[in-house]
């Protein structure tokens, strides 16, 4: 059974809100990669979470407050998903310093790990 939206649609956002506020200036992370993160919920089997949890957080990003970066989550192929606002997304990503190629972002070069930490290390920050 896949799910159109979380069993407990305000934890998960919130959940997803947390990470997204982490995710550093000029970085990037995808909707699966967000998914990955937060803890399955008990009552969702190992399918329905791999195959619904992506689709969640994009209906967390769509209902996202203001203080969340939500320009900052992509889709898996490094693109913007099509969209009302997609210029808007591109924009505010350039203006951090994110590079397109043929409309894509190189995840090499801007995923977000997870941690602030390694991504400062990563960049050189630290050293």
């Amino acid at each position: 059974m896949n799910y159109t939206k979380p069993p407990d649609k305000e934890r998960f956002y919130d959940q997803v809100w947390v990470l997204v506020r982490q995710i550093p200036n000029g970085r990037v992370a995808t909707y699966g990669q967000i998914a990955k993160l937060i803890p399955q919920p008990a009552d969702i089997s190992d399918e329905d979470y791999r195959t619904s949890a992506a689709r969640w957080v994009g209906l967390a990003m769509a209902e996202c407050p203001a203080d969340v970066p939500w320009h900052r989550v992509i889709n898996s192929q490094g693109k913007i998903s099509q969209r009302t606002g997609a210029g808007q997304h591109k924009a505010l990503l350039e203006s951090e310093g994110v590079l397109f190629a043929n409309e894509r972002i190189n995840l090499k070069l801007y995923q977000w790990s997870g941690s602030e930490s390694e991504d400062e290390l990563r960049q050189g920050e630290l050293f």
